[in-house]
């Protein structure tokens, strides 16, 4: 799996959302500004959340942006599907519509595993938790694995 430059934004932009509370709205250039995210790209994927449902904008000298549910609503892949599509795919097809023959038969199950786990993780760890830097147990003990730091 492989988290795009605009997913990164797109949850980061999130995050600041998150962590300003339900009621205040941020002005894009205050999110890209603490962020450290090209303005311009931005504006493209504040207006696909708020396409998507988890964002809201509101015109005018308090306006700007803010979740249109609360963080603990809103899982991290739920930011990400709406920026990029479906968490994971092999050559742009969801793992259910492929099939294999051959000794690469078993690739399949292999591909519908690593999905599962994507969505276990990104699928349960909400805005919420990564805002308040209280990542779930599981996600925690994952990370804790020296392996996991490491690149083959």
């Amino acid at each position: 799996m492989r988290i795009s430059a605009r997913a990164d934004y797109a949850v980061r932009a999130a995050l600041e959302l998150a962590a300003s509370g339900s009621e205040a709205a941020l002005k894009a250039e205050a999110i890209a500004a603490a962020q450290g995210i090209p303005h311009k790209f931005l504006e493209g994927i504040l207006g696909d959340l708020r396409r998507g449902g988890l964002v809201v904008s509101q015109r005018g000298g308090k306006g700007g942006y803010r979740l249109a549910r609360p963080a603990e609503s809103i899982a991290i892949a739920d930011v990400i599907r709406v920026v990029d599509g479906p968490l994971v795919s092999v050559r742009g097809v969801r793992p259910p519509g492929l099939s294999y023959c051959g000794p690469a038969e078993s690739l399949l199950p292999l591909w519908i595993a690593v999905r599962a786990n994507v969505r276990k993780v990104l699928g349960e760890v909400t805005l919420a938790h990564v805002a308040a830097a209280k990542l779930p147990d599981e996600v925690l003990s994952l990370a804790e694995d020296p392996e996991a730091w490491t690149n083959p």
